[in-house]
């Protein structure tokens, strides 16, 4: 997936400031392509981690380069230990990385199918707990030389269900609160030379499964609208960039989570 003689003109190309790499799993599509492509117009070259979505990735980084952006796609099943880790040497062994540290590291990747408690099984519950926190905590450990040498940042991809009961998804919600607490928890540790913030979306594009009663749920919501993924990559951005922030989960929900 890589073109080497592309990688080669970025760095003839890079200032002394260095390009910003920024590594986003799950970008293939949604929030993380949402992502991806504005952080590629802002200026960073992305790496777009996909597990299945390649074509859809691809076709993010096409769009993004005809208007001057960069990026690339890597593969891997974040479900299976020896592709996190190779991940994670495709990642830090990267040219631009080598050469600036990785500015950014996006855990996006996730998986969102309601079942009942008595209806999902163990395996589903283990699957969940590694793509939300295994392998966030494998790919920042990983990475982490590469992002203290850039002065880098972390962003979890979190939820607004924290505190609260929520049928059907107890599997998606526990596993999602172990990354938040993850992500906090390293905000302190890995302090002063990493940044680590979490964004928590609200009704934020309506799954299949879900579109029926999306409307319901955006009438919850205190500003009456639902999100869009492109409100959700200005938050990651924004928490990328601000130099000072770090600790903190940032509620992209219309005030959903004072209400609900």
């Amino acid at each position: 997936m890589r073109n080497d003689t592309r990688l080669l003109d970025l760095l003839a190309q890079t200032s002394n400031m260095g390009r910003q790499v920024v590594l986003i799993t799950g970008a293939g599509q949604r929030l993380g392509a949402a992502t991806a492509r504005r952080l590629m117009n802002q200026g960073c070259h992305v790496l777009l981690h996909v597990r299945s979505s390649i074509v859809q990735a691809e076709a993010v980084v096409a769009s993004s380069e005809k208007e001057g952006g960069s990026g690339e796609v890597l593969v891997a099943d974040l479900t299976v230990d020896s592709d996190v880790e190779r991940l994670v040497q495709d990642v830090i062994c990267h040219p631009l990385v080598v050469e600036h540290g990785l500015f950014g590291l996006v855990h996006n990747a996730s998986f969102y199918s309601p079942s009942s408690f008595e209806e999902t099984p163990l395996e589903t519950f283990r699957l969940l707990s590694r793509l939300h926190m295994e392998a966030p905590y494998a790919l920042t450990q990983g990475c982490l030389g590469a992002l203290r040498r850039a002065g880098g940042s972390v962003v979890g991809l979190v939820d607004t269900s924290w505190g609260r009961s929520w049928d059907g998804l107890g599997h998606y919600t526990a596993t999602k609160a172990g990354l938040r607490q993850l992500m906090l928890n390293l905000a302190g540790e890995l302090a002063p030379h990493v940044r680590v913030n979490c964004v928590a979306p609200g009704a934020i594009m309506a799954a299949d499964w879900e579109a029926e009663h999306f409307a319901d749920v955006v009438e919850k919501v205190p500003l009456k609208r639902s999100g869009k993924a492109e409100d959700i990559a200005a938050a990651i951005h924004h928490l990328l960039e601000h130099n000072v922030l770090s600790g903190h989960v940032l509620h992209v929900d219309g005030g959903w989570s004072m209400v609900e």
